[in-house]
């Protein structure tokens, strides 16, 4: 039974702790007996809890570690990382709120410490002026992180050593919206996972990525579960939206319902609505899925939605990156007999984190060749030619535990 006078006591100290902690520096030691000023100790123990509104979020005793800090409201977060170990060398991987991968595999001489920096977005399924997104179950279990109000990092790797971390607000960052089905959205366990998690990466900590994508999307369902209208009330002007549908565009029936009908149609609303807000968008063509013939060539399983893809970037003038294309080459290159190496398990549609990697660097291929103006904030890389993927064997980003991932929606 409530007692409200209890409840009623509950729920002030909460605000209490809740606007002390918002006051103060979000800036965290984990090795120092005593920090710095400003900075707050966590000891190794320290699990998450309201009341403080922050901690560990298991009580793991081996890799990954996950550590969550309640932020005061939902945008990009700049996160600053001190890593090393005094007395081993050390090896961490970071991932942010569901798998994002941020850092790759920073290497610190034992004595030494290295400072990186990356920026995480952080959302709520509110939307600003009335409604919220309507989510799916798998959104509100397995998938709570990509919602909450929390910022979640996860350590990872051979040896992971965290000195300190320290978060601030990032308002005047652009963002890169990502707009898609379930090969592009943040998968939460293995063997799934997609280029959309992967591309934080490959950016520097001046641009964020918000991955908006979500298993099971198409356009028309991005509309109605009012995905799109969440998206139009945080895109500023100078940010970009990267569009990919199409796996469960092409499974829809009905009258007038059409690559070059309903969908091409969607896509161009998708364009203006974009540029409206002072944004730029961005139109890919979906992967293809893992289908050979005789020749060992990949077949066209996605009819002419790629082909729809490519006349709405002519006729609205829209920058295209050609995945459809790029992937052809990456699987043709593994050829049958590897393909498989880039999928999870037995799927044909989904990718592993060696195929979501190379399909990110596809992505990245394609900004560059698009000239877009967000190249700018790409790290140094070599070009990268789809027809000469990275080697499968020198991969070595670590996975995450098995923990039974339910299989993305949609085929």
């Amino acid at each position: 039974m409530t007692n409200p006078v209890r409840d009623g006591m509950r729920y002030a100290l909460l605000m209490v702790a809740a606007s002390a902690f918002g006051a103060q520096s979000l800036k965290f030691d984990f090795v120092s007996d005593k920090p710095a000023p400003g900075f707050q100790k966590v000891a190794p123990g320290a699990m998450y809890s309201e009341e403080s509104g922050y901690g560990f979020e298991d009580a793991a005793k081996e890799p990954p570690f996950y550590f969550s800090v309640r932020v005061p409201e939902e945008g990009n977060y700049k996160v600053t990382v001190t890593l090393g170990d005094p007395a081993a060398d050390s090896v961490t991987t970071i991932k942010a709120e569901i798998r994002r991968l941020m850092l790759e595999r920073v290497r610190v001489a034992a004595g030494k410490t290295e400072t990186r920096a990356f920026l995480v977005n952080v959302r709520t399924p509110k939307i600003p002026g009335g409604g919220e997104v309507r989510l799916k179950d798998r959104e509100k279990g397995n998938e709570a992180r990509a919602w909450d109000n929390r910022l979640t990092l996860e350590f990872t790797d051979t040896h992971p050593a965290v000195r300190t971390v320290e978060i601030e607000k990032a308002d005047n960052v652009p963002t890169i919206y990502v707009v898609g089905d379930s090969t592009s959205t943040d998968q939460p366990g293995e063997p799934f996972n997609s280029w959309g998690q992967m591309l934080p990466r490959f950016f520097k900590p001046e641009i964020a990525v918000a991955n908006h994508g979500e298993s099971g999307e198409s356009l028309r369902g991005f509309l109605g579960e009012n995905r799109w209208a969440k998206v139009l009330s945080v895109i500023k002007p100078g940010d970009y939206v990267l569009i990919q549908m199409g796996h469960n565009d092409q499974k829809e029936k009905g009258e007038g319902i059409g690559a070059f009908t309903s969908y091409k149609t969607d896509l161009k609303r998708f364009v203006a609505d974009t540029r409206q807000h002072g944004a730029t968008p961005v139109l890919i063509t979906s992967m293809n899925r893992q289908t050979f013939d005789a020749d060992g060539k990949i077949t066209n399983s996605l009819g002419d939605y790629p082909e729809a893809v490519r006349q709405a970037a002519k006729e609205e003038n829209a920058a295209l990156i050609d995945l459809n294309a790029m992937s052809k080459l990456f699987y043709e290159a593994l050829g049958p007999a590897n393909a498989h190496l880039a999928f999870a398990g037995n799927d044909k549609t989904h990718h592993d984190n060696y195929g979501s990697y190379e399909l990110a660097k596809c992505i990245v291929e394609g900004i560059r060749q698009a000239k877009l103006p967000m190249a700018k904030y790409l790290f140094d890389m070599p070009a990268f030619d789809p027809a000469h993927p990275d080697p499968v064997d020198k991969f070595d980003i670590p996975a995450e535990p098995a923990r039974g991932a339910q299989r993305p929606y949609g085929q």
